[in-house]
């Protein structure tokens, strides 16, 4: 995705990669400091454009929540050193280091400032945000994290990141919440194993780049211009498809590292958690459908002087591996022989 910002921009790109690879190959708390300083540097030109005050706007309120979560994670950091080290003070010391941590990545109960932020942001930038900004934090959280403060967390997450969906008309906000919804399966992959996290990891970054690409291809905002557009039957059974495998529906190629996740809770024995994620992943898939729902069933005038063609390879690719996707049940089924 590297053709879609101009050179001026590309500078910050590359530091935005590199500070996370400073984070994660730090042999230090200061260090991952740093480096979460310099991705926090480089991701604000990115964002910031002097044209638009809304990523004016969305660019000052990262900024800021970014800034207090940098201060909290540095004073633990140093408090860490001058407290005497017992039972009580490290469950302290992890809580506050995880709190800070959640609060980079959006988590509840520090993502209020999340939604707002995905508003102001164009989805190239959105893409950013909802995927590679989570990779530093989510792996300093495995260096030290409290086992359950972080359980209460991730319930936390899927509920709120399935509830606030509704009631939403912009589709920046939709995505928003289905990333806090999808954190709290990354948290729960997390406490299991790293390579399930990067799994999980993986399948989600590519169906969210698949949709960040088609909404700016079409420049769609709100839920309301998917049938207001007169948009090629394709391209909306596109959208279809991967939203309802972004959703973790069983045929999808979206269900299988969710799978994985639910088998886990499932040998451990903790019924009601797997219940519960698996319940609000059907209330995740209810504003997906309703997307969906405009799109397909909504009758809107189809104007010969008004049409959207996408005529390019990457839409054939798109449509190829959503097609693919179909396939994911028929793979991890065979993954379980």
């Amino acid at each position: 995705m590297l053709f879609f910002f101009n050179s001026n921009k590309m500078f910050f790109l590359f530091t935005l990669f590199f500070s996370t690879l400073i984070s994660i190959s730090a042999n230090s708390w200061l260090g991952c400091w740093i480096g979460l300083e310099i991705n926090l540097l480089s991701f604000i030109p990115l964002i910031s454009n002097s044209n638009n005050l809304l990523n004016s706007e969305a660019s000052l309120k990262y900024f800021l929540t970014q800034a207090i979560a940098s201060i909290n994670f540095l004073f633990t950091i140093i408090l860490n050193l001058f407290l005497m080290k017992n039972y009580f003070m490290n469950n302290l010391i992890s809580i506050l280091i995880d709190s800070s941590l959640l609060m980079k990545m959006g988590s509840t109960p520090f993502h209020f400032w999340f939604p707002n932020i995905m508003e102001g942001l164009s989805w190239l930038n959105c893409f950013i945000l909802m995927t590679w900004q989570k990779i530093t934090p989510m792996i300093l959280l495995s260096y030290y994290f409290n086992m359950n403060f972080l359980m209460f967390i991730m319930i936390f997450n899927v509920l709120i990141g399935a509830i606030g969906g509704f009631n939403q008309t912009s589709l920046r906000k939709l995505m928003a919440f289905s990333s806090i919804n999808n954190l709290g399966w990354m948290l729960s992959a997390l406490l299991i194993s790293e390579i399930l996290w990067m799994t999980y990891f993986i399948f989600y970054s590519f169906l969210i780049s698949i949709m960040c690409f088609l909404f700016y291809k079409l420049n769609i905002f709100y839920i309301n211009q998917m049938f207001n557009f007169n948009i090629n039957f394709s391209i909306k059974f596109s959208i279809m498809i991967n939203f309802l495998s972004l959703g973790g529906l069983p045929p999808f190629l979206g269900f299988f590292p969710k799978w994985l996740i639910i088998n886990y809770l499932i040998l451990n024995k903790l019924y009601i958690i797997s219940f519960f994620f698996i319940f609000m992943s059907l209330v995740m898939l209810i504003f997906y459908i309703r997307i969906i729902y405009s799109s397909f069933m909504f009758f809107s005038f189809k104007f010969k002087w008004f049409k959207i063609f996408i005529k390019n390879n990457f839409l054939i690719m798109i449509n190829f591996f959503s097609f693919i996707s179909l396939l994911g049940m028929i793979f991890s089924t065979l993954f379980f022989l």
